[in-house]
């Protein structure tokens, strides 16, 4: 089910897409058809004479294809809330309510398509939950459990609506921030270790982060969000497509 889903709302992006296009052009073309309205109302350009039939015409034509292209338009935003919905209902982890690994998969690599139709910039971010195994012993499950709750909460709650938040792991998350940089991501992630530290003072995770760059595959992009990860747990001074939260003078806590 979950997989059907995936296929029907990941028609109706593309077709919210193909709507989109296509009112595009009609507003082009009724642009080109008032144009032509102003030409013929100043002089044919062949009789120097004035046309103001034709050139009522061609206001009713242009008229008529922004009446077609606000429809279009209307129908495409039905089509991306319809696909959103059915994002909601498939593919949702039942622990934390952050996506599960099959379907963010599917929507990390749809992010970075989207990405590079537009203006490229995407930013993934590998998040590990420090010492889950240690609480998990100590403590039990259902402490552990909570802990992964009290992260994914965290978030779910200080990124965007709009960015992904992949389970990936028993104790990793992936997170996808579209149409930011690192400086913007960095920030955002500030954001997510106030709230943690609002929830569960005691937790604390490890982030590392990469930058989107024109060659990288998913599995390339999500490889070196992990090693930026690992870097910072050593030490290491980040670069400029690496960087890993505990770089920061404000550790996440």
């Amino acid at each position: 089910m979950a997989e059907q889903r995936l296929t029907i709302h990941d028609k109706r992006d593309r077709d919210s897409d193909r709507r989109d296009r296509t009112a595009d052009a009609r507003d082009r073309a009724a642009d080109e058809r008032d144009r032509a309205a102003d030409a013929c109302d100043r002089g044919d350009a062949r009789s120097s004479l004035p046309d103001p039939e034709r050139g009522a015409r061609d206001r009713e034509h242009a008229a008529h294809d922004r009446r077609l292209s606000a429809h279009d338009r209307r129908l495409a935003a039905h089509d991306r809330r319809l696909a959103a919905r059915d994002r909601e209902q498939a593919g949702l982890d039942g622990l934390t309510g952050a996506l599960r690994r099959e379907r963010g998969v599917m929507d990390l690599q749809r992010e970075i398509d989207r990405a590079r139709r537009s203006d490229g910039r995407l930013v993934l971010a590998f998040v590990d939950v420090d010492g889950l195994k240690a609480i998990n012993d100590d403590h039990g499950h259902a402490a552990g459990d909570q802990l992964l709750r009290d992260v994914a909460a965290a978030l779910l709650n200080g990124l965007r609506s709009y960015d992904l938040v992949v389970r990936y792991g028993g104790d990793e998350f992936v997170c996808a921030l579209p149409g930011t940089n690192l400086d913007g991501a960095k920030r955002r992630f500030a954001e997510v270790a106030t709230m943690l530290a609002e929830k569960n003072p005691r937790a604390s995770v490890s982030t590392g982060l990469a930058e989107l760059a024109e060659p990288d595959s998913l599995e390339e992009l999500t490889a070196r969000a992990d090693a930026a990860l690992s870097a910072g747990r050593r030490g290491a001074s980040p670069t400029t497509r690496r960087f890993t939260t505990r770089s920061l003078d404000r550790k996440m806590r």
